[in-house]
């Protein structure tokens, strides 16, 4: 639940005058003041880290060397760990082996030329028979029918020789046809051969780039400055787990797996030089506390009135007697439903320097502390105040019972920012009125009030 607390000027309500011993004990005046009112929004938060990285075995072996120990502070690019992986060496020669061997290889293209008839010994018994019988013709005595049989044999003898020539032209028309064809289902296959070595010229090169990757992450360096904390590793190398089962199919051996939760110091064999680890055993996590934040669950009743900007005061369980600062640097759009079925929001703030009561500096947390933030999201020095307890609430509005001739008068007021003994009136009330500020609720309209 988030809670308002308000910066009480409890000076206004000793300053409250015309509170004599003749007033009813249920009912008391005072008049309306300026007074600085200042309000604050409660909420629950948790400290948290800059930035944290958990750093994994990207394949199984053994820790070669390990560079660091729990809790010391490295800078972005520190060497913190080797890894020794006969399977990921293994791994890159294979895969250089087959890019190697994905050559392309050239496609031959087919000719395909029909043999010409050879008519030659043929047109030899041809021209022979028709000298024999032009011969014989010429020994017709008729002038006229030697002339036409003279004509039959000459035009018989041409359409010998058409015939012989379209016979020629057939078979090369034939030539370039089958040719054609031939040619255009060598250049489709070509096309796809040269497609399909292409592709697996380009997988080979992607395998030896990922394999690559996996060995030189097989020497772990910080991304970043920070603490470092010593992880637990499975300790067999036998690739049990959903990683080993991962690490057996194909493509997915040497690959780096995402970063999952770790799983703290519970189980597992700490982190040491020898230790076997499998593919994604944790293996260091590097936390950035350069600057500290703090992650606070907001009231959807009060996060609109949370910007950024926004000063707050912090407390930590673990630092009694000790407030730190805070600004607020986001606000979040998603809810967070709680156990009791309200909704919050995230909010985020940078926390700052802390100082214990007598002055002195407070100790720098540590994330995961729990802590309270008090966000001050209203101020206002010199307001036209009232005590909270003249307020009573009628439905949406606030009303304030006003001393008006002796008696009790309904005045509507808009409030501005809301302290625990002290609001801010916008509107409805002037510095000087007489007011009720005990015993609202039970004053009526008309009242005579002393």
């Amino acid at each position: 639940m988030t809670l308002r607390r308000g910066i009480a000027p409890l000076l206004v309500l000793l300053a409250l005058t015309g509170c004599t011993s003749e007033e009813p004990s249920s009912v008391q005046l005072g008049d309306v003041r300026r007074a600085p009112v200042t309000e604050v929004v409660e909420a629950p938060a948790t400290v948290g880290a800059r930035a944290s990285a958990t750093l994994r075995s990207p394949a199984q072996g053994t820790v070669a060397k390990l560079y660091v120990r729990e809790g010391d502070r490295v800078r972005k690019g520190d060497i913190l760990a080797k890894i020794r992986s006969p399977q990921a060496q293994s791994q890159l020669e294979q895969a250089r082996q087959a890019s190697k061997m994905a050559s392309p290889a050239g496609v031959a293209m087919p000719s395909v030329r029909l043999p010409s008839f050879d008519t030659r010994a043929f047109d030899r018994k041809v021209a022979a028979h028709f000298a024999k019988a032009r011969k014989e013709a010429k020994k017709v005595e008729d002038a006229r029918v030697r002339e036409q049989l003279l004509e039959a044999i000459e035009l018989a003898q041409q359409q010998h020789k058409a015939q012989t020539k379209a016979l020629g032209t057939i078979t090369a028309q034939l030539n370039r046809s089958i040719n054609g064809v031939l040619s255009g289902v060598t250049s489709g296959l070509s096309s796809s051969m040269a497609s399909l070595q292409a592709a697996s010229k380009s997988q080979a090169k992607a395998a030896v780039k990922a394999a690559e990757s996996t060995v030189k992450s097989l020497t772990i360096k910080a991304p970043f400055g920070g603490v470092v904390t010593l992880g637990r590793v499975s300790g067999g190398g036998g690739g049990g787990g959903v990683e080993g089962l991962l690490s057996q199919l194909p493509g997915g051996g040497g690959q780096q797996l995402p970063s999952l939760p770790s799983g703290g110091s519970s189980g597992g064999t700490p982190v040491a030089t020898g230790v076997p680890v499998s593919a994604g055993d944790t293996i260091v996590t590097v936390t950035d506390v350069s600057t500290l934040l703090l992650d606070a669950d907001v009231d959807e009743t009060d996060v609109l009135l949370v910007k950024k900007g926004v000063k707050a005061a912090v407390e930590l369980d673990a630092v009694p007697g000790a407030t730190y600062t805070a600004v607020v640097t986001g606000i979040g759009v998603t809810p967070k439903e709680g156990t009791t079925g309200g909704v919050s929001y995230p909010v985020r703030l940078t926390l700052g320097a802390g100082a214990f009561d007598d002055g002195s500096e407070a100790p720098t947390p540590k994330p995961g502390m729990s802590a309270v933030t008090r966000l001050t999201v209203r101020e206002s020095p010199s307001a036209v105040s009232a005590p909270a307890s003249a307020i009573v609430s009628s439905g949406r509005e606030s009303v304030v019972w006003v001393v008006r001739n002796g008696a009790a008068e309904r005045r509507v007021v808009k409030l501005g920012a809301q302290g625990d003994a002290v609001v801010e009136v916008l509107s409805g009330l002037s510095v000087g009125d007489r007011i009720v500020v005990k015993g609202a609720d039970s004053v009526r309209q008309g009242q005579r009030l002393p």
